[in-house]
């Protein structure tokens, strides 16, 4: 179908949506709420129509001048240096309005439970997960999302075995669903007598948050064990047996919960997780069936995939996918320029489903 296609059904649609909201007293809140939000959407895509409309306006009253024979050459200079600023500015605006057209992830949108395990690499491992896990924390700091902790299993030098958290935000997902798969170190460990670089891993996982309603747990499906929490080395946090462990039998997912002190609280916890990794599980199955190829799945979350390297004797950060290096390992680090990985992948995905729809 053609790009003038789409943007018929889109105005087409427009115009359905305004003449229902027209007679809104009709409607429930929720439909009321979801046809507005439909109708900004579209507008969105309606507003680069009109002002491409308006620069093609523009562009064919400057061809008449620069193909006026009697017009003033400073004139046409003018005409000819404004027209070739034109064309860049309408073929940006398509590209633009083709972006635009492309099917919406309707998880983007959503909150997320990220979860960091320490890979390969011992001790080194361990902290490199610590490292990543406050890397997230800083860029959700950044960009004004609330970073919930919700589990964090240390060892014995300090770093995490596995880190989980709750990140809310607008559009948390759709950012933070590139992350997902292992991730790699090198550096050398402050161990290390001889210099020797070591190489390391941890797994990140980013799971879109599911709502309560949407994946239905049946109590017989599960088996709760409860048990005395432990800090690093088996040092008692308390008394009770608070800690909460949740195995579901159909997929043998098994999840842990101590932070709390409550087990009613702990196990809580446990079920949004869950809850999230079987709504993820759901969610791959499915994008495995619409998906023919690999290529268009930049940030599938394929946990067993080195998906990127940070280099500390190079002060360097390469994400393998896109091939794009950044000597910005610190402030990426910090979460300042985390943002810029994520960009280009956002990008590259933007691009590979262009590629693979007719538009």
């Amino acid at each position: 179908m053609s790009l003038e296609n789409n943007i018929d059904k889109i105005v087409v649609r427009q115009n359905e949506i305004e003449n229902l909201l027209v007679n809104s007293s009709e409607l429930k809140p929720s439909e009321l709420a979801d046809l507005s939000k439909e109708l900004s959407e579209i507008k969105s895509i309606t507003d680069l129509v009109k002002k491409k409309e308006n620069l093609v306006k523009e562009i064919l009253d400057l061809s008449e001048i620069i193909n006026d024979k009697n017009a003033d050459k400073d004139i046409k200079d003018i005409a000819t240096k404004e027209f070739n600023s034109l064309k860049e500015d309408i073929y940006n605006l398509e590209t633009e309005i083709q972006f635009a057209l492309l099917p919406k992830d309707k998880d983007d949108t959503r909150n997320v439970i990220l979860e960091v395990r320490a890979g390969t690499g011992g001790d080194e491992a361990g902290l490199f997960a610590s490292d990543l896990f406050s890397m997230y924390e800083k860029l959700s700091i950044k960009n004004k999302w609330k970073f919930e902790v919700m589990e964090v299993s240390e060892s014995s030098v300090g770093g995490y075995k596995e880190a989980q958290a709750n990140i809310i935000g607008n559009g948390v997902f759709g950012r933070l669903k590139f992350e997902s798969g292992v991730h790699r170190v090198q550096r050398v460990p402050t161990t290390e007598t001889s210099g020797r670089i070591h190489t390391s891993a941890a797994t990140v996982a980013v799971l879109p948050e599911a709502e309560d309603l949407e994946i239905l747990i049946e109590e017989k499906d599960l088996r709760v064990d409860v048990f005395r929490s432990s800090g690093p080395g088996g040092q008692s946090v308390n008394t009770t047996d608070s800690a909460v462990r949740i195995t579901h039998i159909p997929s043998g997912i098994v999840v842990s919960q101590q932070d709390e002190k409550s087990q009613h609280k702990n196990r809580a916890k446990a079920m949004k997780i869950l809850q999230s990794r079987l709504y993820e599980a759901e969610r791959q199955k499915q994008q495995d069936k619409r998906s023919s190829t690999r290529k268009d799945q930049v940030g599938s979350g394929d946990r067993s995939e080195r998906i990127r390297t940070y280099n500390f004797p190079q002060g360097r950060v390469t994400d393998h996918r896109i091939n794009l290096t950044l000597h910005k390992l610190e402030k990426i680090l910090n979460g300042e320029a985390l943002d810029d990985l994520i960009d280009a992948l956002v990008v590259e995905d933007r691009m590979l489903k262009l590629s693979s729809n007719d538009l």
